[in-house]
């Protein structure tokens, strides 16, 4: 089946316990169509660079999936209906990569960047 990984933004009024329980509606709404969360995590509230709905603020959430695409149609389409979810972000993957995220590493534990040229 196909990987992606997926982002979204959560109001900022929600409480975290709020927030981490979207991941796992969303996760049982990919189940229910064939698919599974191979990682998830919460990120934590996080300052926004705009405005989103009078929002500066918002709760950052990551999940890598093995689903087919019918199963993350209907996940994304959830996500655009509920009134908490104010922007998602899905990106197809050829490979997930180990270990926790980039936004969730220390700085010393990241790779260098390269070179700009």
């Amino acid at each position: 089946m196909p990987l992606y990984e997926h982002v979204f933004i959560s109001r900022q009024d929600l409480s975290n316990a709020q927030a981490e329980s979207l991941v796992e509606h969303f996760s049982t709404v990919l189940a229910d169509n064939g698919g599974k969360v191979v990682f998830s995590e919460y990120w934590g509230v996080k300052t926004m660079a705009y405005k989103i709905n009078k929002n500066r603020k918002g709760h950052y959430a990551y999940m890598r999936t093995d689903s087919p695409s019918a199963g993350i149609l209907e996940m994304e389409r959830l996500m655009r209906l509920h009134d908490d979810v104010m922007r998602i972000l899905t990106i197809k993957v050829d490979e997930h990569a180990e270990g926790p995220s980039v936004q969730m590493q220390k700085r010393d534990e990241r790779e260098p960047r390269r070179e700009r040229r």
